[in-house]
Formats: structure tokens, sequence, C-alpha cells
């Protein structure tokens, strides 16, 4: 992937104290405390970075899960082809290779416009959880984060989908089948043995925006990814979610 051929003008960044912020305010390199582009903290979290593609905000990746949900009107097999879409048009990419930083969390328009312009698009586990959530949202579907261990999926709403080896329930709720994109062979449904039965922090997605932060005066950065190898499916971050690994559902917002 050319160097040039994504420099992310969407969005402008600044750098702060070691950390990339765009200009929602939301820091990109760490997914921890108000300011983290998941707000996780011992009990709960909050999947901020949603709110850039949702509400007001809405752009590339939920037009896309629009478009999808007037090319298939059933909605199991819409499900299917945006999953499929995410995981054939995203190749796993850690975020050391691809921007630089241990972490590096996109916005589902940045990797969604990506994908328009070049055919493919370079990501790791939490892009395409983010990606999938707001495409979903757009397609008129139900759709979650679940943050097991040193990881990060999507959770979609189908239950009458008789594909899935796992049917999950979010406050009492069943019907909630798994969206792992990250393996080149996933089928939409399966959700890892390792994690069948546990109790996993998650989040349902509401279709609200977040709002743009005044200028901070700071001189920006660019952000300008080199490609990379793929490598393992885990992100630095997920470690310090491991020892927060609560059950919570609430809703989105800016904590203040």
């Amino acid at each position: 992937m050319p160097a040039t051929a994504f420099a992310m003008s969407s969005t402008k960044f600044y750098e702060q104290n070691g950390e990339v912020y765009d200009d929602w305010s939301i820091c990109r390199t760490n997914s921890v405390g108000d300011d983290g582009f998941f707000q996780a903290s011992e009990a709960e979290f909050c999947p901020i970075i949603l709110g850039e593609s949702l509400g007001e905000n809405v752009d590339k990746a939920y037009q896309l899960g629009q478009q999808f949900a007037q090319d298939y009107p059933d909605f199991n097999q819409r499900a299917e082809k945006i999953f499929a879409f995410a995981r054939d048009k995203v190749r796993y990419t850690p975020d050391k290779d691809q921007f630089g930083y241990k972490e590096f969390a996109q916005n589902a328009d940045e990797l969604a416009i990506f994908i328009d312009d070049e055919g493919i698009g370079y990501g790791d586990c939490e892009d395409y959880a983010i990606l999938l959530a707001a495409m979903y949202k757009g397609a008129g579907l139900r759709s979650a984060i679940v943050l097991p261990p040193e990881h990060a999926a999507t959770l979609v709403y189908l239950p009458e989908y008789n594909r899935a080896n796992q049917f999950l329930s979010i406050d009492g709720e069943s019907g909630w089948i798994w969206a792992e994109a990250t393996g080149s062979n996933n089928p939409l449904g399966w959700m890892p043995e390792k994690f069948i039965g546990a109790e996993l922090m998650v989040y349902e997605v509401k279709d609200e925006a977040v709002t743009k932060m005044e200028p901070t005066g700071k001189s920006p950065t660019v952000i300008t990814p080199s490609g990379g190898s793929p490598g393992i499916n885990i992100s630095p971050f997920f470690g310090v979610l491991a020892m927060m690994w609560l059950l919570s559902l609430f809703r989105f917002r800016r904590r203040r």
C-alpha cells in the first residue's frame, strides 16, 4: 500500500502528551479514560468513536449500510452480506505496522472511504468491530460492541438466524450473534469456543453523534499509514481491558 494513499483527510489530528487526538477531542492511541476511543474504565466502557459516524455525523459507513438494506430486504441475508464485506475488504494489519503507534483506532468512515477509494482497507480487531457496528446501524440492524479479554468484536441482533453456533443475551434479551470478521474464513455467527459461556463487557450501539470540539490551536499532525504484513489479532490495549471483564450496558454519551 503506498504511503501517500491515505492521509485521513476527513479528520484533523494533533499530538498532546505523546498521544494522538482527533478534532472530536477523542484520543485515537488510547482506549482508556474519558477521552479514550472506548472510554474504558474498570467497570464499563463506551465506544465513543462510533459517534463520529452516527447521528448527524453519518457518512460513508452508515451509507454503505443503507445501500445493503436496499439491496437485501431479508435481514439475515443483509447481515451476512455486510459481514462478508468487512471480512473480505479489510486486511488485518497491526497498528504498529500501519501507523507506527502501538494503538491507533480508525473511525468507521475513515476505513469505509479508504475501501471505496482503494478497493481494500487495513485495520485490526477494533477497526473491524467499529466498521461493522456502524454499517449494521445504517442497514437498520441492531448492533453492539463486545470486549472479551484481549479482543474486540461486533454483535448483531438476529434472533431467527439458524447458522450461529451460539446465541447471546444482553440484559436478558436473547437473539444476539457474534460477528468476528478478522478471520478470512470466518462465517457470520461463529463465536470462538473460548468465549462461549463467559460474561463479557458489551455495549449496544445507539444512533447518536458526538459533537466536534472547538479548534484547539494545536499544530496538526499528519497520520499516514505505511501498510504492513498481517499479525496476530491482539491489540495492546486489550491487555488492560482483560482486567476489566465485567458486564456493562448503558447509553452512549460523552462523559464530562
